[in-house]
């Protein structure tokens, strides 16, 4: 169980070692190559969601599985999406028993929430997907990784074909550490220079018609707001990053893809621009409004796990400066990993309670409607985390005495900012000090819940069974809470 936080690594972890250099690794078609790979019962098939809800490699392989009659597959996927719906009907019929991903969201979650899956889903961090493979707890059968080009010998890159998704950090891991890995492509070329993944890594190599809609990257949450209370919060975090002592030149910076954290980051454009304020790198999922801040030379360097629209895979095509990286070096606690060097990061939340506990992987209303991926992860590293959100929204209250599920620890939260104040965590005193010496609106977060609870009431309590669906697991790997089905 999860007892405290910590960034320590631990040494005792597997090494990729593969080394394929044959020359045969076409196959003709995705049937031909499942025959002679003999899938059977009981394995752990993995994918990657760079293509996000445009994906079509997942449905399609699952598709051809479906019809050799196997069951009891775990599908082991960095994220799920509302495209992967047809795995609720093979969750239904035992076909697929368990998934294991950073973030589920739309029927397959669902689906899960109302326990119809054999086993338990377990729900990790973007970091925590790696080391539960390193460390040898998940052990992949076979990873088919989408790749928008790929060359003879397997060698491949998310930045060029007419399926692009730009950086594909989160594949590196699959390619490594799985004992069969397939490249599932729509662009097979002779000789590929702009390499992410090494060809040596790859077993087999197929080519199909298309293997998703990159349009559909650009899916959720991935326009700044217009809504006049989540810019006025936008606002009033830009004041918390100036105030805080840590925005100076060299400061870094990340934003989740929420409209009210992509807003933050043109008023701090603005900002920068204003006090001549340069950052050394901005990181994690990648939009063209952080696109615009390197272009802008506001930002030396962008590292890039996964491209959140088609500006940002435009840029990491052609800026030398726009650099992708793995999922191990944006988050793994077991590496050297970016978000440990973040000055700030934006963060959403359906939930936060009196110990800034947040929850972001169910709804206000207990269904799985998302997940950690980097929130955890980049709360831990970053020297000042800080949650977004409407003090209420629809009569439906942030702050509660208790998170339904806490996806991130409080103790590495460190400011709440809503519409009607800012909170500040209780033990970063040095902080509370700080932004004593403005305007900022501070509250205590007992005093931002007692605003909510006058204005729209306390909401009535949900109610949970006693069959557990889920597990959540923090960046270290133990059990920070549960998932129930609901009443």
């Amino acid at each position: 169980m999860y007892k405290e936080v910590r960034k320590e690594k631990n040494e005792e972890v597997l090494k990729p070692s593969k080394n394929n250099q044959s020359k045969e690794k076409y196959r003709r078609n995705l049937q031909g190559l499942l025959d002679e790979l003999e899938i059977k019962d009981g394995m752990t098939l993995s994918f990657h969601h760079h293509l996000r809800n445009g994906d079509y490699v997942l449905n399609m392989v699952m598709e051809e599985i479906v019809k050799r009659g196997v069951k009891d597959i775990t599908i082991f996927a960095s994220s799920i999406f509302p495209c992967h719906s047809p795995l609720v009907d093979y969750i239904e019929k035992g076909i697929v028993t368990q998934i294991i991903a950073a973030f589920i969201s739309g029927p397959v979650a669902e689906a899960i929430s109302q326990g119809k899956m054999k086993k338990v889903a377990i729900m990790h961090t973007h970091g925590g997907r790696v080391r539960l493979v390193e460390s040898g707890d998940v052990s992949i059968d076979i990873a088919f990784i989408a790749a928008p080009t790929c060359d003879e010998i397997g060698n491949l890159t998310g930045n060029d074909g007419i399926s692009a998704c730009g950086s594909m950090g989160y594949a590196v891991t699959d390619a490594h550490f799985a004992k069969t890995t397939v490249v599932i492509t729509d662009n097979l070329i002779d000789k590929l220079d702009d390499i992410e993944v090494e060809g040596k890594y790859i077993d087999y190599i197929v080519k199909v018609d298309s293997i998703g809609d990159c349009k559909g990257i650009v899916s959720g949450t991935t326009q700044i707001t217009k809504n006049p209370i989540g810019l006025k919060i936008a606002r009033l975090t830009t004041d918390v990053i100036h105030h805080s002592g840590y925005f100076k030149n060299g400061f870094s910076f990340q934003t989740g893809a929420g409209g009210t954290s992509l807003a933050v980051s043109y008023y701090l454009k603005q900002l920068m621009i204003k006090e001549n304020i340069k950052g050394s790198f901005a990181s994690g999922g990648i939009t063209g409004y952080i696109v615009d801040m390197l272009e802008a030379r506001l930002f030396d360097k962008l590292y890039d796990v996964q491209c959140f629209d088609l500006e940002a895979i435009r840029s990491i095509r052609e800026n030398e400066n726009h650099i992708p990286i793995s999922a191990s070096k944006y988050a793994n606690i077991n590496d050297d990993c970016i978000v440990n060097d973040l000055d700030f990061v934006i963060l959403g939340a359906t939930e936060i309670d009196l110990n800034f506990n947040v929850n972001v992987t169910t709804s206000s209303t207990g269904e799985i409607m998302g997940g950690s991926g980097g929130h955890s992860d980049t709360a831990n590293g970053a020297k000042v985390a800080i949650i977004v959100s409407q003090l209420f929204n629809s009569r439906i209250p942030v702050i509660k005495d208790k998170v339904i599920c806490k996806t991130t620890p409080g103790e590495t939260i460190d400011v709440l900012v809503t519409e009607r104040g800012i909170a500040v965590n209780p033990r970063r005193k040095d902080l509370i000090e700080r932004f004593k010496k403005t305007n900022l609106p501070l509250k205590t977060i007992e005093e931002l819940k007692a605003i909510s609870d006058s204005l729209v009431g306390i909401p009535n309590q949900i109610h949970f069974t006693d069959k557990v669906v889920g597990v959540v697991e923090y960046r270290d790997g133990s059990v920070i809470d549960f998932l129930y089905q609901k009443q």
